[in-house]
């Protein structure tokens, strides 16, 4: 089923309002991310999905019917909607099958048993049904937790910082293990994260969130190739910032100029010539030429501008270089570049760097 949020408006007393006015669908099998930075309303929706909160504005529809709207709640238990906390909240009182259990209270005692080891099946689990929460690893009791989720067969399921209190190695492992196992259950699921890598691995759509709205909403592709403000830019990865001005159609840079085409953001921009902009560049957009450790050779350097080697660190998949650059006005701009691993670079070494504009995104100078 389709779950859908209809000008959703929710406020705090203390806080004040944390939803904005906010609408967003979910189809059937589609993840979708609810990414933004603490504060933004993640939680706070998935919430009010959940039945945990009133609703105070707006309308939220399961498969086109009414579940929430002021002064009318369908129960929490009677939405079909299956929540994974952050916490987990498993019981250390009962074993890993009582827990599975404990969401199937109105399944008929005979379907009860087979529901529950099909679930701990989902997630690998079938050999820890006596087991107890304690005796798991942390990856095991979120799989639990999931596996308690999905047992009542609910319409929608919520996932809220499922991962975050994982080590970056099995948070790795278990991403992988619960996409596996959601695209398998064909369900609606809405997943709360401030984690940007972790979104677009496992969402077909981000619902990007700042101060209580959507930022913007597509698939990953489209927000970390296509960002429609300065803020999906920086919070989707790492950017260099360049200084710019519009001259002749094009944005002039310290490290060459790019055409205004369909790829920049350009909408917003000042008309003025010679106006200043600024050009947000993803590191991989920074291509590093010119060096003798490089292919090409120096010579494919020409029209680059000359950069010197800060530092050289290889991250595993990739290699991250420091760069300075003229910054054409007396300084110095600190860029940084990846390339594929095993390219190394020496500090103060003297190579060429250019501009990949379909890594290139170009927005209104910021205010002072």
């Amino acid at each position: 089923m389709t779950i859908s949020f209809d000008s959703i408006r929710h406020a705090y007393p203390e806080r004040g309002e944390v939803l904005r006015g906010l609408s967003l669908a979910a189809k059937p099998g589609e993840i979708v991310c609810l990414l933004g930075p603490s504060g933004c309303g993640k939680t706070t929706l998935l919430r009010l999905a959940a039945g945990l909160e009133p609703l105070q504005a707006g309308r939220i529809a399961l498969g086109g019917e009414t579940i929430a709207e002021p002064g009318r709640e369908v129960p929490p238990e009677s939405r079909g909607v299956g929540f994974v906390f952050q916490d987990y909240a498993l019981f250390p009182h009962l074993t890993v099958e009582d827990n599975v259990a404990f969401g199937l209270r109105f399944v008929p005692r005979g379907q009860r048993k087979w529901r529950i080891m099909d679930a701990l099946a989902r997630v690998g689990l079938e050999a820890y049904a006596q087991s107890w929460p304690h005796m798991l690893s942390g990856g095991q009791q979120q799989r639990v937790a999931l596996a308690r989720a999905l047992a009542p067969r609910p319409a929608v399921l919520l996932l809220d910082e499922a991962f975050a209190s994982l080590d970056a190695r099995l948070r790795e492992q278990v991403r992988d293990d619960t996409l596996h196992v959601l695209q398998e259950s064909g369900i609606a699921t809405l997943i709360v994260t401030h984690d940007a890598e972790e979104a677009m691995f496992m969402a077909d759509r981000i619902a990007l969130m700042n101060e209580g709205r959507i930022e913007q909403l597509g698939t990953p592709a489209d927000l970390y190739l296509g960002p429609a403000t300065r803020f999906v830019a920086t919070f989707l990865g790492e950017v260099n910032r360049l200084p710019a001005r519009l001259r002749d159609g094009k944005v002039e840079t310290p490290i060459g100029a790019i055409a205004l085409g369909n790829r920049l953001p350009a909408s917003g921009l000042p008309r003025e010539e010679g106006a200043p902009v600024e050009v947000l560049l993803r590191p991989e957009g920074l291509r590093v030429l010119g060096a003798p450790s490089l292919e090409p050779p120096a010579a494919a350097a020409e029209g680059g501008t000359l950069a010197e080697v800060e530092a050289c660190r290889l991250l595993g998949a990739t290699t991250l270089v420091h760069l300075a650059v003229p910054d054409g006005q007396g300084g110095l701009l600190h860029l940084h570049a990846r390339l594929p691993p095993g390219t190394w670079l020496q500090r103060g070494e003297q190579v060429s760097v250019a501009m990949d504009a379909e890594r290139a995104f170009v927005f209104p100078a910021e205010a002072p």
